[in-house]
């Protein structure tokens, strides 16, 4: 075997690799539902549900339910102001248990509000979204 064969079939072994070690971290967990909310509850469920929010609005939560996930699994909101194309923020954090549900807040500061225009927030482990959730403010 020559060393351009050698080298073809090193090249697609390691494309493998890549491609089952980046589907065994999407199967680390299922997001089940997700949903924009005012808020979320004490027992984490979310609070006034809603896919459109109100000017003057300066916090949104995204709640989401999650099944089969491997514990301390590496969960990322990225939030997005669709409106302009801008990515707003990460919000990175570790899954407590194998199943339940949750949820994370795109905030202001103090005495500031969300701009009107269109949202997007994608759960995502790694490079994968699993879930994405569209809102406006109006």
């Amino acid at each position: 075997m020559n060393t351009t064969h050698k080298r073809l079939i090193w090249s697609i072994l390691i494309l493998l690799f890549i491609a089952e070690f980046s589907l065994a971290e999407v199967d680390e967990i299922r997001i089940i539902d997700a949903k924009t909310a005012s808020d979320v509850s004490p027992k984490f469920m979310p609070v006034k549900p809603a896919d459109t929010f109100r000017e003057g609005t300066s916090k949104v939560f995204c709640w989401f339910k999650w099944k089969d996930a491997k514990v301390g699994t590496k969960l990322t909101a990225r939030w997005h102001y669709v409106t302009d194309g801008v990515h707003i923020l990460d919000n990175t954090f570790a899954i407590p248990r194998k199943e339940g549900s949750g949820g994370i807040s795109l905030s202001m500061p103090a005495s500031k509000t969300l701009p009107s225009g269109s949202y997007r927030v994608d759960l995502a482990v790694g490079d994968h979204t699993l879930k994405s959730v569209e809102f406006k403010v109006e």
